[in-house]
């Protein structure tokens, strides 16, 4: 699986970096509370990432979710080139943000 759908946050506003991180954040707290081992695992660790990144834009003022959603792919990419989780995982990781990012 690719970064090639990244681009799909179509038709952003300025204001929907904040509804669009609490719309993540909220989805990823469900999947913690009620999800089984594997998903709970998969949405802690791309939860992990996602913190460091909003964080980051909310304190660099950022107000469009483009911005966030490169460094998402950064971040991302240089944790599976370190190999920090396995293929099958790193596939889910994938699956899960780009779900996110069109929900």
């Amino acid at each position: 699986m690719t970064f090639s759908n990244q681009k799909q946050v179509a038709n952003q506003q300025p204001h929907e970096l904040a509804s669009f991180i609490q719309r993540t954040e909220r989805y990823l707290d469900q999947v913690v509370e009620h999800g089984n081992d594997q998903q709970l695992f998969i949405a802690s660790y791309l939860q992990g990432h996602f913190a460091v990144v909003a964080g980051h834009c909310q304190v660099k003022q950022m107000i469009l979710i483009e911005p966030l959603v490169e460094l998402m792919h950064t971040s991302l990419s240089k944790a599976f080139e370190n190999k920090e989780l396995s293929l099958e995982d790193q596939e889910q990781v994938l699956r899960l943000w780009l779900t996110l990012q069109v929900g």
